[in-house]
């Protein structure tokens, strides 16, 4: 028997298990299972919260399709709530370890209970190499045909490949029929996240995302993160946007002086149960 929470961040969804005091085998199969909105709990994945050597606890995240992924922005917020509302630590700054490295969390209360949370979310992947993608400019800039459309790309890791472009209209955008064939693009050694974006003006943004390993979700916090770097990369934007999501709305700073990235949004829980 396994307790879990089920958990979101702008309607980006996973389900939360604790495995510190419970122990939790095939992870890649019961991301699976968890995942499927028909016969499971019905999220975009699993996140397991384990205990680390390096920081106050480590955050495993798994898609949908069960593949390991480095961080998710929206679900390390709800790491943080989860720890806190759970008792498992009464600090409000925490450190959460990650594959992207360990990310600094501050906890807002509210009535005793975690209701936003500020992430740094660190400093912005520029290099091609590194995010990876195949490109021979520095920022990372890629051109594709999809489809006999002509996309700009502008790449960024925040620990996880993004890339990045500019419609006109994203509402009425067909993210799923470019974003799955962008994905695996052989210009992308490791896959990536797509985001679409339209700027509304210097301080807010529009956003759809197409995520590695679970196709079209709700929200993205690396994706926008990723999009406000590229965005002021471009020049397009200021250096605080707000970003529209499907799932609601997060504060995105990328800051000049330290070169951090920081994420704030809420954490939400949906409710709890048991799984045989």
């Amino acid at each position: 028997m396994i307790k879990f929470t089920k958990m979101q961040g702008l309607g980006n969804d996973y389900v939360y298990i604790d495995g510190i005091n419970q122990k939790i085998e095939n992870e890649s199969s019961l991301a699976r299972f968890v995942s499927d909105r028909h016969f499971g709990i019905g999220s975009d994945g699993l996140i397991l919260i384990c205990k680390s050597d390096v920081a106050d606890f480590k955050m495993r995240m798994f898609n949908s399709d069960g593949s390991e992924a480095e961080m998710c922005g929206n679900g390390i917020r709800c790491v943080g709530k989860f720890v806190y509302d759970k008792g498992l630590t009464k600090k409000t700054t925490l450190e959460i370890e990650t594959l992207a490295g360990i990310k600094k969390l501050e906890l807002n209360i509210k009535d005793n209970k975690v209701e936003t949370v500020k992430v740094d979310m660190g400093e912005p992947i520029l290099e091609a190499e590194e995010i990876p993608v195949i490109s021979q400019s520095s920022p990372a800039k890629l051109e594709l045909e999809v489809f006999e459309k002509n996309f700009e790309f502008t790449c960024v890791s925040m620990g996880n490949p993004h890339a990045i472009t500019i419609v006109d209209n994203v509402k009425d955008f067909d993210v799923e029929k470019y974003g799955k064939v962008i994905e695996i693009d052989k210009h992308f050694p490791k896959r990536i996240n797509v985001e679409f974006i339209e700027i509304i003006n210097k301080s807010e943004m529009k956003m759809r995302v197409w995520e590695r390993g679970a196709g079209e979700t709700l929200a993205c916090g690396t994706g926008a993160c990723a999009s406000v770097v590229s965005c002021i990369l471009n020049e397009l934007t200021d250096r605080k946007v707000k970003v529209h999501l499907l799932g609601g709305i997060l504060d995105i700073e990328w800051n000049k002086e330290n070169n951090h990235v920081y994420m704030t949004g809420p954490a939400v829980t949906v409710f709890e149960g048991t799984l045989e």
